[in-house]
């Protein structure tokens, strides 16, 4: 895929999500065939007063390649000069969110705030635009309520002002997560508009991303919930987008076996303290789903130490195969 001249070898990309799309995660989607990763979003504010924390978010490494920074904000001006600093920390494409729906971010007038004011909104983007030498992007939800469906007049102001893609998440502000995700306005959009749109939203599984892709004629898909604990999932959906072909899910020794490396690349990162605790809701994802996992779930969140959590994955692992083995010989029996 090709976003204002950056190609991506895939057109399978990783959400930018808060907490979550940290180097640790991305660094592991991007291995399984993620097209372009996203960071969470920086406060362009942070940025522009020198915030120590914020400038963390903007670290990446060499093999995320191409990278896109997301930006987040509603003041033209800081916003442009906080892209300029983004662009030298080696962002390869500046996406502006303007579709957060969260509380703390929509009532200080950003995220999905700004497609209350499309004036704003435009202004935005263009200062952006004009202050980087590489592509910019944004993201948008379907709008801010069911009453105010604007998504298509922010798509094309923001082609109009030079964006070189857009990415539509299928809800409004009011649904948050809840509900179904609406195509159909990413369908609208990709028809009016010329820049590549990314379609998001209720992409769970390689089904769910060919059925968008042939249901909007989406130029690209973008996996966030889907890909919690499951950074497989792109795998999947690569294969059986090539070839039809549906790749088993992941066993229960490669999920283990990738929570405990998951579990050190973020400890090398933010030391065990830390890297534990925002480790955990990641282990909690990756053993959705398992059988007899309630009381490792509970542990989990009293451990603070990294030898205590391995032994009770192994243990838990050791568990599964013994009664798996043991329910095979008494149906032999």
């Amino acid at each position: 895929m090709d976003i204002g001249g950056v190609k991506t070898e895939t057109n399978i990309f990783l959400a930018p999500m808060a907490g979550i799309s940290d180097i640790t995660f991305r660094t592991i989607c991007k291995e399984f065939g993620c097209g372009l990763t996203y960071t969470e979003m920086i406060s362009a504010k942070g940025i522009y007063y020198k915030n120590n924390n914020t400038y963390k978010l903007m670290k990446m490494h060499k093999e995320e390649k191409p990278i896109a920074m997301q930006i987040f904000g509603n003041n033209p001006d800081i916003m442009a000069d906080s892209a300029i600093q983004m662009e030298k920390a080696g962002a390869d494409i500046i996406d502006i969110n303007m579709g957060c729906p969260t509380p703390k971010i929509i009532n200080n007038g950003d995220g999905c705030a700004l497609m209350k004011k499309p004036d704003l909104a435009g202004k935005i983007i263009h200062a952006v635009v004009n202050s980087v030498n590489i592509p910019v992007t944004v993201k948008i939800r379907k709008g801010w309520d069911e009453k105010s469906i604007n998504a298509i007049d922010i798509a094309q102001i923001a082609e109009e002002k030079g964006a070189q893609a857009i990415t539509i998440h299928g809800r409004t502000r009011q649904q948050f997560y809840s509900g179904k995700a609406d195509w159909e306005i990413i369908k609208k959009v990709k028809s009016i508009i010329s820049i590549p749109v990314i379609g998001n939203g209720d992409i769970f599984t390689a089904e769910n991303a060919k059925k968008i892709i042939d249901d909007t004629n989406c130029d690209g898909i973008m996996v966030g919930r889907g890909a919690h604990g499951d950074p497989w999932v792109f795998d999947r959906i690569i294969t059986y987008l090539k070839n039809g072909v549906l790749l088993p899910k992941p066993t229960v020794e490669e999920r283990i076996n990738m929570i405990i490396r998951h579990m050190n690349k973020m400890i090398e990162l933010k030391g065990e303290y830390n890297g534990i605790k925002e480790m955990r809701k990641h282990i909690i994802w990756y053993l959705k789903g398992l059988p007899d996992t309630n009381r490792i779930k509970r542990q989990i969140f009293s451990l603070i130490d990294k030898e205590e959590i391995i032994k009770l994955l192994k243990g838990y692992l050791d568990s599964f195969y013994f009664k798996k083995h043991n329910n095979a010989q008494t149906t032999k029996i």
